[in-house]
């Protein structure tokens, strides 16, 4: 693993052959979320991008009635789709407030029976624990459209040094969309875990020692 090789797709290659899920879901700006759950062991690729709205082809500019969202790929041996629905439930206040249209609202697409059941169940039990009723927009999954790139991993774009220590890694910036070790820094810039954390979790990743190693070098001496 030398060379053009010791690029995310490649280090990271092992991450992605677990049976991984999807979860879909839109808490105010998606880049909050995004980073949020970023950080969180057993997601394996984050996305922020436009959902549950009728326009064709949304961008930023032009979003029409689809809401900010944020898609996660997560592996359920390590996180459950119910811890995934409490940290959604918790980390933002669950209301259909359109006073700036859909843009902003919280929204919930699930993606088969079983989340469905799931939704249901954490739902009663996110309004025993918060006091109020929940006012999701909760419904089946209907499309996702990829937000421009800009909007990949907001926060860790956001420090100037950063994507000229990640070239080596991502000579294309689109390769820091879908990086596991992309979404680890976009939350750690962010305020979410910290350093030893995440070279511990690195360490267990079922990838080559040769590309541990190296993701883990990386993160020891990148300075922000």
């Amino acid at each position: 693993m030398t060379g053009e090789h010791l690029q995310l797709p490649a280090i990271e290659a092992g991450l992605y052959t677990a049976e991984l899920e999807t979860a879909t879901f839109g808490m105010g700006c998606f880049w909050g979320p995004d980073a949020r759950f970023g950080a969180l062991p057993g997601i394996i690729r984050t996305r922020t991008g436009y959902a549950g709205g009728t326009t064709e082809s949304p961008t930023y500019r032009q979003m029409g009635d689809h809401t900010e969202t944020v898609e996660v790929d997560f592996d359920p041996a390590i996180i459950s789709y119910e811890e995934i629905l409490r940290h959604f439930w918790r980390n933002h206040y669950p209301n259909r407030d359109a006073y700036r249209g859909r843009q902003y609202i919280s929204l919930l697409r699930f993606h088969s029976e079983a989340q469905e059941a799931a939704v249901e169940k954490v739902r009663r039990e996110m309004e025993a624990e918060l006091g109020f009723s929940i006012e999701t927009d909760i419904a089946p999954f209907d499309g996702f459209t990829l937000a421009e790139e800009r909007h990949q991993k907001y926060y860790l774009k956001r420090y100037p040094k950063a994507p000229g220590q990640l070239a080596d890694l991502a000579p294309d910036p689109l390769l820091l969309t879908g990086s596991t070790f992309a979404a680890r820094l976009n939350g750690f810039v962010k305020g979410h875990g910290n350093r030893d954390a995440l070279l511990d979790e690195i360490s267990g990743w079922p990838v080559p020692a040769e590309a541990r190693n190296h993701l883990r070098k990386k993160l020891q001496y990148m300075k922000w």
